[in-house]
């Protein structure tokens, strides 16, 4: 059997599954999502949101890329973040990365990858920002990490620093910006970094919003 077709498959016995344990469970999900999640991940195939967090479909609203990257040129992920926090009113956006990044591996390397180059620049300048202390770390897989640490907690600020999350805070709108990691080793979440309303956000970003 062609590989393509075993999803098929599976996908009928996943339909087959819901159904006799709730028969209106399609016939709910199609009316309406309401996540209180954003979750921006790593496009890797072995961190889905939804299996790792346990949660059913319409519970997350998920939007991947590698190495999770916020980047304040990338219209896909503002037109997602826009959606979320306007239209679906999410109170929670969770920013995962995951050791063993392979986007953080490359960026770590001086390898010519062709277009990708690009998108793997935005990770070496976390990395130029924090030379001195990955420059001190001796051994190769523990920079790695740590760089995959970094990462998270830096694209956790880009992501405040965007005038869309900035206006939901102004508003008194209820949101929280999570930077997670998940560790391919053992399936644990660990959370690195957290940003509120009331977190402190460099004055130069702030945007001044009409009444």
């Amino acid at each position: 059997m062609e590989s393509h077709k075993k999803l098929l498959l599976a996908n009928k016995a996943w339909v087959q599954d819901k159904l006799s344990i709730h028969p209106d469970y399609f016939a709910r999900m199609e009316k309406t999502q309401t996540p209180e999640y954003l979750w921006i991940g790593c496009s890797d195939s072995r961190v889905p949101a939804e299996e790792v967090t346990g949660r059913e479909p319409g519970e997350l609203f998920v939007h991947r890329n590698i190495a999770n990257l916020i980047i304040h040129t990338d219209f896909n992920m503002l037109s997602v973040l826009q959606y979320a926090v306007e239209v679906l009113k999410v109170k929670h956006i969770i920013i995962c990365g995951h050791y063993g990044c392979g986007g953080i591996k490359n960026a770590l390397s001086h390898k010519h990858l062709g277009l990708i180059n690009k998108w793997l620049r935005h990770i070496k300048d976390i990395y130029r920002f924090h030379r001195r202390e990955l420059d001190a770390i001796a051994n190769e897989d523990a920079k790695w990490r740590r760089l995959v640490e970094l990462n998270v907690m830096e694209q956790v600020t880009n992501l405040a620093e965007t005038s869309i999350v900035q206006q939901v805070w102004t508003r008194g709108g209820v949101l929280t910006v999570h930077g997670w990691v998940y560790d391919l080793h053992t399936g644990l979440l660990h959370e690195l970094a957290l940003m509120n309303a009331e977190s402190a956000l460099d004055p130069i970003f702030k945007f001044d919003f009409e009444s």
